[in-house]
Parts: C-alpha cells; structure tokens; sequence
C-alpha cells in the first residue's frame, strides 16, 4: 500500500524538516506580532489614585524583577568607598562647584558597584545616578577626558548644576575576557553575552545585575531626603529604565537612545533576551510602571553595533545580533502607547519626549525637565552660535510641556589633574567581569539546594499516587514557567502518508499531521509486516539529535552514530516512528528559540504540542496498543526525552542516550571545556531551570514510568562523574519508590552513539513485548 489505511495520500515535496522549520517561524513571529494586545489582561490596574495604581501594579513589577534576575538581597550600604592605591588617588579633578573621585560600593558579597563620584561643594539639590553605554567609560560622560562633545558629557554639566552624581561602571562588548585561559577556553563572546549566558540558566541576567549596582545606589542615597534621580544612555538607558520601573525610589527618569518598540528584539545582541518579556512588557508597559513619576524619553542616535566581535583563531562561539539606533518613528510609536498610562492617571505632563537636533545624548530640554522632576535648575549649557544662550523653553519638544529653566552659562571644561600613574580602565573592567562570574558560579554551587527546597521538599514518596499527585504543581511550573506552554493543536490532523521504504520485515511511511494552521509535524512510521487484523503492538518513538532527520535513524542503508536503531526496533517486531524535531537548519531553529524567549516560548514548546499530535494520532491507530508507548532518543533527542516525557503521559517509558548528566553544570559553569559557555549553541540556556529542574528533576516528573540512561564512557557530551552523579539522584527516587527495578544505567566502551543492547531489552520489558 503507497498510504495507511484512514490517511490521504501525501503530496508534499522538497525538504519537509526544513518546511516545518520555516512554519514554525511563520508562527512565531505571528504570536510575536499579536503579543501586545494580549498582554494587557496581565494587568489589574486601579487608576482610582496614584497611590492605588502603584499598589495595583506591584504584582507586575514583581514579575519583572523576576525576569530580569533582580531577585537577590543587596549588601547594607552606608557610604561609598574612595578607590585609590599607594600609587593613584581617588581624587580626579576639583572644580568650583564639584569634586571627581573615583569610588566603589558594595552589592553582594563577591560584587561591588565601580565608577565615579561627583560630589558638589555644596549641599547637592538633587542625587543622580548616570548611566554610559556599555562602550563608553565613566570618565567620558563625566568630562574627565575629553572623547565626548561637550554637549554629551551630561553626568559633568549635572554635576555643575548642583547635583550629586555617580556614574557606574557598565561591561562592556568586548571579549577580552570571555572565556577562561586556564583551560585553553576562549570566545568572542562580547562581555555581556558571557555574563548572560550563565546568569540565565541561574534565574539571573546581566540586566539585573547592573540593575542592582544602581539600586545599591539607591539604597545609599535614600538615607537623605534629597531627590533621586537616573539617566542613562544606550545600554545605559535600558538600565535606567528597567531600575526606575523596579523601584519607585527613583523620582525622575530619563532614557536616552533606547526606548523604542521592542517587537524586534530577538534581532538585537543575546544579552537583552529576557525571557517572557513581550509576553507582559513592551518598553510602554515598563514606563507604565513608572508612572506617576517623571520620565524622559530622549531620541538620540543609539549606539550602532553590527555585531559580535568577529571570529578568529581561537575564538568563536557568539550569537548573532546587533544594534541599530531606534528609528524615530519606532520611539514615537513607544511613546504614544506609553502615554494613555500616564494621560489616564491626569499627569502626562510627567512623560515627555525630547528629539535632540544634533543627536547627542544630554540635550538641554531633556537635562532642564530632568531637573525640573528633582525640583533642580540646568546651571550650564552650549552657548548658541553667536554667544547667546539658548532658550531651553524653544527647544522642549513633548506633551504638555510648561517653561523650562533659563539656562545660566556655559559649559566650561574642568581642568584636569595628571595622576602620578595613569589609571588602568582594563583592570576595573576585568575586575567588574569576573567579580560577575564569580557570584554567577556562587549561584551554581548553591542550585542544587534551591532546587530541594523548590521541588524534593513538596513531594512525597510514601505511595506511587501520592507521588503522581504531589509532583502535579511541579509539572505545571515546568510547562509554563520553564518550557512555556504555547495553545494546544487547533485544527484536525489531517494525516496524510506515502510509503518510503519496503523491507524484508516492515515497511516505512512518511506521515505529515497538522498541529496549527500551515504548521505541521512530521516524522516516519516502520510498520512491520504480518500484523494481523486485530493484533495490536506497542511504539518506540526514536528521536533524533541535533541537524538529524527521522531518516538517519529509520533507514538501514544510513551508516551514522544512531546504527539505524529504529530500523533495528523495527525487525524486532516493534512499531517505530521517528519524528522530525526542528532543531535542523543551523541558525534557522536558534532565530525561532530567539523570537520565542521573549513570549515566554521555546523551541521545545513547540516540540511538545508536536508530539501530543502525534500521540494523538499514534494511540487512535487499530495496529498501537495506546499504553505502550515508549521513547527513546539521542544527544538531542536525549534532551527531548527529558523534556518531553515529563510533560506528556501518553510516552509509557524513556530512555535519554548520549545527553543524561549535570545539565546545569553543563550550561553554565565556567571550569570546565565541557561547558555550553565556550560554544557556539547559544539556545541552551533556559531562564531559571538551575533553580528548578536538573535532570534528576525531570526524571522525577516522568516517574513512576520506567526510565533508563545509555551512557558510553567516551561520549564527550560531559565526563562519566557528572552523569553518575546526576543518575543517582533518580536511582534514590524509584528506590525509595519501591520501584528501583523500573530504572537503570548502562554504561558501555563507546562514545555519542546509540548502543542499543540493554536499552533494548529494557524496551522489550518496560513496553511488556513480545
């Protein structure tokens, strides 16, 4: 027969994995599209008073500290250390109205707050905290060199307004030091990336972190009355955005060369993927928590970075991504839908949108309404180009603005003094770096007992049901906090199939099912011959890993590190389908993994609706017996067999080859050339899982269906330590289940390759066959 009995004839052709990927990215990004009409209904808003409108978005704001990893008690603060040595001063420079210093100040144990201090003669009229682009120094927005034009230089010109003002060290792009010379480990990762990548795994993200150097700030000079206030530019700007809408500590905001519509994100760097943002926040709906107080949106040209450092010998491994600065009319359109937030609590006058002519950050109108919020005046400014001053009141573009100050004077540049010893910016750079990686590996080390208290400590191992039942919270958190939990499979399967292969025992089919409108799955059934009218037999699901395809399992002509397993299944008597995963087409899956982080998706949320279509369509065919059905899958397949199963109940059993071991080890340490942090899969890391699910958690969740790992001694995937380590965990569960028959290890003289002996037999004993 060319198709299964109560299928359609399939017609498609051409590359159906790389169709189904492109699909899936169409669905995507129509979910990314449709994403800001449905986050509203997160909100519960009280505009009644200002006072119940920020008690009524707490719940959000909270939510978002979340998701920006700002989840961690800071140090107590009670001043700012001077930084200086036997050979340089913290003293910069003394002016008539401030004086430079550098400083630093604490955040956690191993983190500290790096940058400057422009301390005013008198008693400041306002606290500022100043933000540069990742790429620019204190010094340079502070006027200490002169690489900025002096209308930029905007920590300098408040300084001279009164205001006290710190300027923070930001990380920078570069690569420098990502990586770890000590095990021969280096990328071209920039900075940022690097911190990222391991923070997310751990529930934090670089954002957070530089959010909570700011807020240590804050603490600090929360302990005056004096009014405060954040200004940033760049990335600075989305750090002074994000800290003004998680602490309404901070009065008067601006943000400059930023703020836009972020429905494109997932084209900017890696390092400002924050998972679920656009499921709740667009930058409109972040100013929305703000609100009542004081923003400023200033469109100046942004920084333009066309990507990663570049790849040479020795380094590689970054995600593709880059900045481009915020089109005018993409900050426009932000601003107009942030402004019914502040228009319906009757203060829009405390939004305003400023267009500098020259393009420049710091420009009077936004610095003059900046003060005006910290009840200050902009003591100096340029002068006009015939030496007059410039009305600040002609320059103010916004809504509903009001008369400026007059500007005083203008700008002189401090004279600077020369340091004994020049100052080593590199340093302080690498010393910010790796005193990040250092609390990031703090937080590894102490996952495995967050995930105790998380999961072990609400379970209870005293009955099999009472297992099941007290896992069933667990298992919802996993789906829509971890995996992300995408709409269920909305339109009829519509099976269609076409023969592929007749062998001497069985015959394979290509099988497409539609999941979504235009998506579909697809794999490849092996039906064996001489199953009779009536007999039914159990299904092994054979996955493949990475760039693979069902055929490279399914056809025994194929010679490749799966041996043809699902053909070898197959002759035993077994039913096999192996499907298409979307993980194929290099760059093509990540930008889907990218577009969907921000929705609170990822590529296995799709995965898993994949697969309850096709265990649907499995368990309704009169040949399966529909409680019998196993998996089975390699590297990353093996991944998905830790996912997957866990989710769906219709698999009976699992088996992960070629993946099983510390997982979160894996993602994020820095000590060991095993790492995911020194390569180029930029997808692995899922926000929070550290805390949550190691695989001996989601073993836990597949438990009490029988699950085994196939380990070979040479699979360089993770040293045998780590995977027996891991293993442990789940042989402690089904024992004190009383189920320790149910799973196993072998471990085999091999590497990242199906073995397929004892993992057979546990197939013929788990699936009860024949």
């Amino acid at each position: 027969m060319n198709t299964l009995p109560g299928t359609a004839l399939l017609t498609m052709e051409g590359d159906l994995a790389a169709q189904m990927v492109e699909a899936l990215n169409a669905y995507v990004t129509q979910a990314t599209a449709a994403a800001p009409e449905k986050r509203e209904t997160l909100w519960h808003r009280d505009e009644s008073s200002h006072e119940a409108y920020v008690a009524s978005v707490e719940p959000n704001r909270q939510r978002f500290r979340k998701q920006i990893g700002c989840c961690d008690a800071r140090l107590p603060i009670e001043a700012l250390t001077y930084s200086a040595t036997t050979k340089t001063s913290a003293h910069l420079l003394k002016t008539e109205t401030y004086v430079a210093s550098r400083v630093r100040w604490p955040v956690f144990d191993e983190v500290e707050g790096e940058g400057l201090l422009l301390e005013p003669i008198g008693t400041p009229v306002a606290q500022v905290i100043a933000l540069p682009d990742a790429d620019w120094t204190p010094e340079m927005i502070a006027g200490i060199t002169d690489a900025l034009p002096p209308q930029a230089q905007f920590a300098r010109r408040l300084a001279e307004s009164g205001c006290r003002v710190v300027v923070p060290l930001l990380i920078n792009r570069d690569d420098t030091y990502s990586g770890n010379a000590a095990i021969g480990a280096m990328t071209n990762q920039p900075h940022r990336e690097f911190i990222y990548r391991m923070a997310f795994e751990l529930g934090r993200h670089i954002i957070g972190y530089e959010v909570q150097k700011v807020l240590a700030l804050v603490d600090w000079m929360s302990a005056e009355e004096t009014p405060i206030g954040v200004i940033g530019y760049g990335e600075g700007g989305l750090i002074a955005l994000y800290s003004a809408a998680a602490d309404t500590r901070i009065q008067t905001t601006v943000v400059s060369g930023y703020f836009q519509s972020r429905q494109e994100v997932w084209r900017e760097p890696i390092y400002r993927n924050v998972w679920g943002l656009l499921h709740e926040f667009g930058d409109a709906e972040i100013a929305s928590l703000i609100a009542p107080r004081t923003l400023i949106v200033e469109a100046s040209r942004g920084p333009e970075i066309p990507g990663p450092p570049p790849v040479r010998a020795g380094r590689g491994g970054a995600a593709p991504g880059q900045l481009v600065s915020p089109p005018q009319t993409s900050v426009e359109s932000e601003f107009q839908r942030a402004l019914p937030f502040y228009q319906r609590l009757s203060c829009e006058d405390a939004l305003r949108l400023v267009v500098p002519d020259d393009g420049l950050p710091g420009a009077d109108a936004t610095l003059s309404v900046f003060l005006t919020g910290l009840n200050a005046r902009l003591e100096s400014a340029p002068t006009h180009p015939f030496g007059e001053p410039v009305d600040v009141d002609a320059t103010l573009g916004a809504v509903g603005t009001e008369p400026g100050a007059r500007l005083q004077s203008a700008p002189t540049l401090p004279e600077r003094s020369t340091p004994t010893e020049p100052f080593d910016e590199e340093a302080r750079q690498q010393r910010q770096f790796m005193q990040l990686v250092n609390v990031t590996q703090r937080f590894l080390r102490e996952a495995a007992s967050r995930r105790k208290a998380f999961f072990w400590d609400k379970t209870d191992t005293s009955s099999l049901a009472k297992w099941v039942a007290s896992c069933a919270d667990a298992k919802t958190y996993f789906w829509d906090e971890v995996i992300g939990r995408c709409p269920a499979p909305d339109v009829p399967a519509n099976p269609r199939t076409r023969l592929l292969y007749d062998e001497p025992r069985w015959r394979g089919y290509e099988v497409v099912l539609d999941v979504w409108q235009d998506v579909f799955a697809y794999g490849i059934l092996l039906l064996p011959k001489g199953i009779s009218e009536g007999t039914k037999r159990p299904v092994v699901v054979c996955q493949h890993g990475l760039e693979g395809r069902p055929q490279d399992t399914a056809d025994p002509r194929v010679d490749s590190v799966y041996h043809s397993y699902a053909a070898q299944l197959a002759d035993r008597g077994f039913i096999v389908y192996a499907p298409q995963n979307p993980y194929i087409g290099q760059d093509a899956f990540r930008v889907i993994q990218r577009k969907a982080n921000p929705i609170k998706l990822s590529l296995f949320s799709f995965i898993v609706r994949q697969h309850e279509r096709t265990l649907e369509w499995l368990t309704a065919q009169p040949f399966v017996i529909p409680h019998r059905i196993g998996f089975y899958g390699l590297s990353y397949g093996g991944k998905t067999a830790m996912r997957v199963p866990a989710l769906l109940d219709g698999y009976t059993c699992s088996i992960c080859s070629a993946d099983f071991n510390e997982w979160i080890v894996k993602n994020a340490t820095y000590d060991s050339r095993y790492s995911y942090m020194f390569t180029g899969e930029y997808e692995m890391p899922e926000f929070d899982l550290g805390n949550t699910f190691n695989y001996g958690e989601m073993a836990a969740l597949i438990a009490p269906r029988p699950f085994m790992v196939e380990r070979g001694h040479d699979d360089g995937v993770a040293p045998d330590e780590w995977v027996a380590h891991e293993y442990a965990v789940v042989r402690r569960l089904y024992v004190q289940l009383g189920i320790g028959e149910w799973t196993e290890i072998e471990f085999f003289d091999g590497g990242h390759q199906i073995n397929g002996e004892g993992t057979f037999q546990f197939l013929h004993r788990a699936l009860n066959w024949p």
